[in-house]
């Protein structure tokens, strides 16, 4: 594994510290008038997600990572764990809902995200920005209801998203998993 020092940190680079992989999210190189110069990050964990604040000193090291990104085909949730398969090799893997995490949200049977593996495990998954998915419960439109308002809808993963008035059950929706908001109606 390749030692990255103080000098060669910058926003963006993943680092591991102490067996667990970070992205530094936030740089911020300080040259105090008296003493040497240090770095002060945020770092994001791709673990757990959580954001901690770490400073480098000249001559501290960290480690790069081993990281793998791998394209995984979601099969079903068995109700205790989400079942998912590598599209090159056809191996299975099954993941529980929390490490699984708000992608869990978005996915439903045959689509492919996106999974992160360090040292082999899987750590993190990744459901595409845009999906469509198709509205299965939303309150009923009212004639006159043309204000630009918005209501409920259940999507048929799971998530439930604002939609306009003129959305129906059964419509499929575009939708930004990021931001968790309704872009479209697809034709």
């Amino acid at each position: 594994m390749a030692s990255i020092g103080m000098g060669d940190l910058k926003k963006g680079l993943k680092i591991e510290i102490n067996g667990t992989p970070y992205k530094i999210v936030e740089y911020q190189h300080v040259k105090p008038g008296k003493g040497a110069a240090f770095v002060r990050c945020k770092i994001k964990s791709f673990v757990d997600g959580k954001v901690i604040e770490k400073t480098f000193h000249a001559g501290d090291k960290c480690e790069t990572p081993q990281l793998e990104d791998k394209i995984m085909q979601f099969l079903y949730d068995d109700g205790e764990f989400l079942q998912f398969m590598d599209s090159a090799t056809y191996e299975q893997i099954a993941l529980t809902h929390d490490q699984v995490g708000e992608a869990a949200d978005w996915i439903i049977d045959g689509m492919n995200v996106d999974m992160l593996y360090h040292n082999g495990k899987p750590i993190s998954v990744e459901a595409p920005q845009f999906v469509q998915l198709k509205i299965v419960e939303t309150p009923p439109n009212f004639k006159g209801d043309t204000q630009g308002g918005k209501k409920p809808a259940t999507l048929e993963s799971g998530a439930v998203v604002q939609v306009p008035f003129h959305v129906v059950e059964g419509d499929v929706i575009k939708v930004d998993t990021v931001r968790g908001e309704y872009l479209e109606k697809v034709k």
